[in-house]
Order: structure tokens, then sequence, then C-alpha cells
């Protein structure tokens, strides 16, 4: 038992978001404030790791940076996926906000208007959802709106980042509702930990 607990206190984790962030299991990113959640592969060379930031870095560039608003969604996410409705409503509010922050002079017109659409809708149910701190359910729909919205944003402008497109057949009275997560394992935000496994992955970014 003690080998098996010095094994695991040594294993690195890094920040799906930002896999250069490394420390210990569930201790936070200190970029975005995420968990760290993905297993470091302790066999990868330092210089093979650079090669992947530096590769990483340059599809960014490429793609206009939407990093910020994904960050503020996911974290407000994996809230609701804890059942934790009032640290939902303070994300929500942080991701509202992170909307407001988005440089859209750097959109062409058609982007733009796209973009504020998108936006314009995202932002009225991330408001709803922080307004609603204590009412999980009226949270999880709109939860399901804003989901669609992040989809619709991500079809726009690409995501450097890997992500996972995922589907709960029972959410939004069966009719079923889709979710951006950073992790390949179903965490699923509809059901939290009633029914965290239910659900798919429909799509990989």
């Amino acid at each position: 038992n003690t080998t098996e607990t010095s094994a695991n206190s040594s294993e690195l984790y890094a920040c799906p978001m930002h896999p250069e962030v490394q420390g210990k299991k569930d201790e936070t990113c200190s970029k975005c404030g995420m968990e760290l959640t993905e297993l470091v592969t302790q066999t990868q060379a330092p210089h093979e790791k650079k090669a992947t930031e530096a590769s990483s870095a340059a599809t960014t560039q490429s793609n206009v940076n939407i990093e910020d608003i994904l960050i503020s969604y996911i974290n407000l996410k994996n809230k609701l996926v804890k059942d934790d409705t009032n640290g939902a409503a303070e994300k929500a509010k942080i991701l509202f906000t992170s909307f407001d922050r988005f440089d859209i002079k750097v959109l062409s017109e058609k982007q733009k208007k796209e973009y504020l659409d998108i936006a314009d809708d995202a932002k009225e149910h991330a408001e709803h959802i922080g307004d609603n701190g204590g009412k999980i359910e009226h949270q999880r729909d709109h939860l399901v709106m804003l989901s669609k919205d992040m989809k619709d944003l991500i079809q726009l402008f690409g995501t450097s980042q890997k992500l996972y497109l995922d589907f709960c057949p029972m959410a939004d009275d069966n009719k079923g509702a889709v979710w951006i997560s950073e992790t390949k394992e179903i965490k699923n935000p509809y059901f939290g930990k009633e029914m965290a496994t239910c659900g798919s992955i429909k799509k990989e970014y």
C-alpha cells in the first residue's frame, strides 16, 4: 500500500487546456483555474514536449482565439457536473464577461455578425445561470441552449484545444442535449452525480 501511495503521489497531471501546466491531481491550473485532470506520460522527452507546445501555439495563432470563452464555459459546466449550483452561478458571471472581453475588431464583417448572434444568445443564458444560484434545474435548462451556442462558436472559429462534443439522450426532457467537454471521460452536467456517465462522444475537435 505504501508503495502504491508513493507511486500515485509522484504522478503528474496536466491542465486539459494548457498541457504545459502540470502538478498533482486535483490541483488547479495557474493560467485558467481548471483542475489538472490529464495524466502526464512520463516517457515524453523534454525536447518532444517543447515541439508539441510550439506547434500548439502556432495553431492558436492561425485561429481566432476563443480560448478564454471556452475555458469559462468548461469551468461552469464542471460545476454542474458536481451539482454545485452556487459555483455554477459564479462561473456563469465570469463567462458573461469573457464574451464582453472578446476582441471583435479581429473579425471580418461576416464573422462579426455571426459571432454577435451567438454571443448575444449565449450571454442571455449565462446571465440566467448566474442569477439562479440555488435553482440547479433552471440552470441546467439554460445550459442546453448555452452548449448549442458553444458548439456553433467552435464551428465558426475552430479550436486549437482537444475538445469533445458529448450527447445525453435523456437531457432536456428526453429530447437530448449536447455539451462541450475537455475530457474523453463522460461527465454529465445535466444530471450530475445522479447519472454522471450517461452520454456518449458525438465528435472530437
